[in-house]
This record gives C-alpha cells, sequence and structure tokens, in this order.
C-alpha cells in the first residue's frame, strides 16, 4: 500500500486536531471569558451554543458539497475560516465581536471532520475503516490537548490576545500543510461530477429514509453530548468553581479524558469491526456507563473526592470512541456517492444534543445564582443533572430505528419491495 495513504491521513489528522484546539478553546477560557465580556453563565452558553449551532447546521450542506467538491478544498476553506474567527477574538473587547469569532469557529469546524473522515474509505481497503475511523476521532481529539494545557498556560502568562492569536497562527499553518500534502483520492480526483439541486435532494433523501442512517444519527446523539459538553463548556467551571480544584488539576482530568478516549478508540473499532450486529449494544453500554458515573458525582455528599472524578472523566472518554460507531452505521447502509451526505447527517446528532445541553446547564445556574458567577455544588448538581433527560431521549431514539433498520434489513435479505441500499457490514 506505501506510505502515502498514511501522510495523506496524518494530513487531514493535524488538520482535524487543530479544529478541536479551536472547538474547546472557548471552554478553557470560560472564566476568563467572563471577566473580559462581563457576562454570566447563559450569556457565556451562548459563545457554544451559536458555535455548535452554526455546525450543526452546516453538517448536511457541507455533507452534499463533500460529495461534490472532495474533502481537499473543504478541509483547506475550514482552517482559513477558523483561524479568521481566532484572530477576531483575540482582538474583539465586546461580546457580539465574541459571538461572531465563534460563529466562524463553528463554520470552519463544520467543514473539518466529516471530511476528514471520507478520506479513509477512499485512500485505505474496507477491513481497515473503522479502526482508522476511531483514530481519527479520538487522536484528533488530542486537540483538547492542547487547548487546555498550552492554551491556558498562554492565556494565565501573556494573556487573551496572545493565546488566540497563537492559536490563529497554528491553524494558517495546517491550511498550508494542508494545500501542499492533502489530496482526495490516490486518482487525485479532487471534485465529483457536476449534480443538480434535484440529484442532491434525492441523495439527502434516500439517506435520512434509511433507518441505519437514522440509527446512526442517534447513537451519535447519545454517546457524544455528555463529553462534548463537559470538554466545551462547563468542565472547568464544574471541576473550578464547583468542586473546588485548580485549574492545573482540572487541566490533568481533561487530558485524562483525551487520553481514555484515544486508548478507548482502537479497541471500540475493532469491536466494531469484528462484531459488527452487536454495535448498537456497545452504544447503550457506553450511554450507561455516562449516566451511572454521573449519577454517583451528583449523588455524593459534598464535593466529589479526587478518585471519584477521575473516573467520571474516563467514563466520558468512552463518548467520544463510542460516537464514532454512528459513523460506521452511516457507511454500512449508504453507498460511496452520498456517504459525505450521511456522515453529515448523523454528525449533527451528538452536536444538536450538545447545545441543547450546554444552553439549558447556562439557563439553570443562572437561574439559581441570579446571574452571577458565584457557584456552589448544589448548583452545578441540579444543573447537570439535564443531562439525564437528554440521554433518555437519544436511548428511546436507538431503540426505536435499531428495531426498524432490522425489519429493513431482513425485509432485504427476503428479496421484498423495499429498494436495496447497501448490506450491513
Amino acid at each position: 500500500m506505501g506510505l502515502r495513504p498514511w501522510a495523506v491521513w496524518a494530513t487531514g489528522l493535524t488538520a482535524y486536531t487543530v479544529a478541536v484546539l479551536h472547538r474547546s478553546s472557548i471552554g478553557v477560557a470560560g472564566l476568563d471569558a467572563q471577566e473580559r465580556f462581563g457576562v454570566g453563565a447563559s450569556a457565556l452558553a451562548v459563545f457554544a451554543v451559536l458555535q455548535l449551532l452554526v455546525y450543526a447546521a452546516l453538517q448536511i450542506p457541507v455533507g452534499l458539497l463533500l460529495d461534490r467538491f472532495g474533502s481537499m478544498r473543504l478541509v483547506l476553506a475550514g482552517a482559513a475560516v477558523m483561524a479568521s474567527g481566532q484572530v477576531l477574538l483575540a482582538f474583539t473587547d465586546g461580546l457580539s465581536g465574541a459571538i461572531l469569532a465563534r460563529v466562524l469557529v463553528g463554520a470552519g469546524d463544520a467543514m473539518t471532520f466529516i471530511s476528514v473522515l471520507r478520506l479513509v474509505p477512499r485512500w485505505f481497503p474496507a477491513r481497515r475503516v473503522p479502526v482508522l475511523t476511531q483514530l481519527t476521532g479520538i487522536i484528533g481529539q488530542s486537540g483538547q490537548v492542547l487547548s487546555a494545557v498550552p492554551l491556558a498556560a498562554v492565556l494565565a502568562g501573556p494573556g487573551w490576545t496572545t493565546a488566540f492569536l497563537g492559536a490563529a497562527g497554528v491553524g494558517m499553518f495546517v491550511a498550508i500543510v494542508v494545500l501542499a500534502a492533502l489530496r482526495d483520492t490516490p486518482e487525485q480526483r479532487i471534485s465529483g461530477a457536476p449534480v443538480s439541486w434535484q440529484q442532491l435532494g434525492t441523495d439527502l433523501g434516500s439517506s435520512w429514509r434509511h433507518p441505519g442512517t437514522r440509527l446512526g444519527l442517534w447513537a451519535h446523539f447519545t454517546t457524544q453530548f455528555t463529553g462534548t459538553v463537559f470538554a466545551l463548556m462547563w468542565g472547568v467551571p464544574f471541576l473550578v468553581a464547583g468542586q473546588g480544584l485548580s485549574r492545573a488539576t482540572a487541566g490533568a482530568l481533561l487530558t485524562v479524558f483525551v487520553v481514555t478516549g484515544m486508548l478507548a478508540g482502537p479497541v471500540l473499532g475493532l469491536l466494531t469491526q469484528r462484531h459488527p450486529l452487536r454495535r448498537s449494544w456497545l452504544v447503550l453500554g457506553i450511554v450507561a456507563i455516562n449516566m451511572t458515573a454521573w449519577a454517583v458525582v451528583i449523588a455524593w455528599p459534598g464535593r466529589a473526592p479526587l478518585p471519584l472524578l477521575v473516573a467520571l472523566v474516563i467514563a466520558l472518554g468512552l463518548g467520544g470512541p463510542g460516537s464514532m460507531i454512528g459513523f460506521d452505521f452511516a457507511r454500512s447502509f449508504n453507498p460511496p456517492s452520498r456517504l459525505g451526505t450521511a456522515t453529515g447527517v448523523v454528525n449533527v446528532g451528538g452536536f444538536v444534543a450538545s447545545l441543547v445541553t450546554i444552553e439549558l446547564i447556562g439557563l439553570i445556574l443562572d437561574y439559581r445564582t441570579g446571574g452571577g458567577n458565584d457557584y456552589h455544588i448544589d448548583d452545578f448538581r441540579v444543573a447537570m443533572s439535564v443531562q439525564f433527560v437528554v440521554a433518555a431521549a437519544g436511548v428511546a431514539g436507538i431503540l426505536r430505528t435499531r428495531r426498524l433498520t432490522r425489519r429493513r434489513v431482513a425485509a432485504e435479505s427476503a428479496g421484498l419491495a423495499i429498494p436495496v441500499e447497501v448490506k450491513a457490514s
């Protein structure tokens, strides 16, 4: 196979890692942002909510564009847009400028992940796709370490402007590397055949109608959101203001979160590859572990001991690789010509759940503190409990679409009059 596929994948992976750095930077700077812009918890949540809203809203359009124009163009555009957002955030002193900056980050982020994911089946044999998909998602999350450690250190030292200008500089460097090294396929094709708006609508409708695609969406919805909420927005405030930890200890726990995902990803990838008919059970098991960990921490009298918080972040770290199983559902039930569209549909799930949860937590915290930031552990107990409601909705969606998918596959196997898409892997 040679080194070229690995070089292309490494380039895409680097672009995604830096996108995660951009995405999670506002969570690390959350308390600094409240002080800089003079806002409360619910207003601060608007940064992350709008960023995720833009990300989620663009997933399907980006998926359609990906099927048309290919990965390289979208990854390059995404890197440039995110860097411009970080430059704006570095210099703005007003809330409106900060919100626009995070919208730009969300837009660029939306172009990156599914574009990098599409490279994997283009450059590697099918037997390697589940594991490499896991590795893409999980190694990319090391961008959270870059925000939790180096970016946090620059924030505490030189300050806000230097920190976000540095992030923008890293983003532009990645754009140059992508332009030089990333290619869509071994045949050097960088775009698909021209298609009509009617064909785009047909592809989107076909992807959505297959219950296997929707099963992927609900799997992503339920496994990804609680870890994203923790890492992107409320993890550091919860650990520092709620649990009384230092910023250094909170950053170390976020690093444990990332490392857990990196270690668990290949294992889940192998299990997905070897037991494709048990993928939904893997998802449900991860959800159960996440919610059990939160239940114990929330029910603990007073502040939780550090070992219990370590157990919590380890449990949450399983959610990232668990959400990658959703993309494997998309690959199983959609042909290559609309894989970008189906992947975009699936990727909407976790980010919709995340943005809803982030905003609800912010509203609850503001209600309990009167809009201030003098948080008590009981305030976080109440606010974080909203995650159980979101998880319950996701589990209900998984159970329903799993049943429909099994019926669809059984009908196709029996040769009934149902359009055959692709066999389950």
